[in-house]
């Protein structure tokens, strides 16, 4: 549940939006991403979020049933654009976006009395974002959806942040910490765990996670890899080697990998091992979406690695 849109990226690398020449069009919003990454490990999944009334949003149908993802809650916003997101592609790491998302993204008008509870609530797992709480009606709407699961594992949070989005951090962190306590899962970045728990070391915020509630806290470190922690168990999972071409996406293909170790019944660290693989494969290519791997691709990765 959350954003959604489509992703104008350069095909040209390690060159300004100002002089680039070609563009390719992608499906792109991260919560979408998970669902379609979700997808490729033959998972039934749908996404609830919010188009424009116009091309780009038939865009998005299209290419969600072209993935395998239910769009049956996808609905039109008339009067607001479908939102499209452009980047520069300067590797290793950095990666800027630009997000047209104005006067304002149909994504965040996702209303609390149009969500289809038995659905949320018989999910195997539900998959929400801090994105979705920083407008209303959507806040409301994520905060309904994450309580009808009442406490049901697995239900993530993704935290997310995109400063753009929000008035200030401040604000972010108030209502990431109302969500987390609807949630069982939570996962981030340093940055975003540092806008919700206060913290950017490692083991802090995942001690900060668990106080808060939730069941699974994992850190996502960059080049030093991926803490995760339980009640009984914390691990440290070291990066897959990857030249890096486009590190977007990479945390939404780390997403769908780790709801699929989740469904699947995995380990904690034989989950994150495997999400962490997957994230390899999407930043080692331009798009996201369609760079997505299969279960295939990601143990052949893993087998390719020492000890796999």
């Amino acid at each position: 549940m959350g954003r959604v849109g489509v992703d104008i990226y350069p095909q040209e690398v390690g060159v300004g939006l100002a002089d680039v020449r070609h563009f390719a069009r992608y499906l792109g919003g991260s919560a979408t991403n998970v669902a379609v990454a979700s997808a490729r490990y033959g998972l039934r999944a749908a996404v609830i979020t919010r188009t424009g009334a116009d091309p780009f949003g038939d865009f998005v149908h299209n290419a969600l049933r072209g993935y395998g993802v239910d769009d049956r809650f996808v609905t039109a916003v008339p009067g607001l654009p479908t939102p499209v997101t452009f980047c520069e592609i300067f590797p290793p790491d950095h990666f800027p976006l630009y997000f047209y998302r104005f006067p304002k993204a149909p994504d965040l008008e996702i209303r609390a009395d149009e969500l289809d509870q038995a659905a949320i609530r018989s999910a195997r797992v539900f998959w929400a974002t801090v994105t979705g709480l920083s407008a209303e009606p959507s806040r409301a709407a994520t905060l309904a959806a994450l309580r009808d699961r009442d406490g049901l594992h697995p239900t993530v949070l993704d935290l997310d942040y995109r400063p753009t989005f929000w008035t200030s951090p401040g604000q972010a962190s108030q209502y990431a910490r109302t969500a987390l306590a609807a949630a069982t899962v939570a996962v981030g970045n340093l940055d975003e765990c540092e806008v919700a728990v206060g913290t950017r070391d490692p083991d802090r915020a995942a001690d900060a996670l668990l106080d808060l509630g939730v069941e699974v806290a994992i850190v996502k470190q960059g080049p030093a890899g991926v803490l995760a922690s339980d009640a009984t168990t914390r691990i440290r999972v070291a990066p897959v080697p990857v030249r890096v071409v486009n590190g977007i996406g990479a945390g939404d293909a780390f997403g769908g990998a780790l709801c699929h170790g989740l469904l699947a019944g995995w380990g904690l660290e034989r989950t994150i091992r495997f999400a962490n693989a997957a994230g390899a494969i999407v930043a080692g290519q331009i798009a996201c979406s369609d760079a997505m791997p299969t279960a295939a691709q990601v143990t052949a990765l893993l087998e390719e690695e020492p000890g796999g």
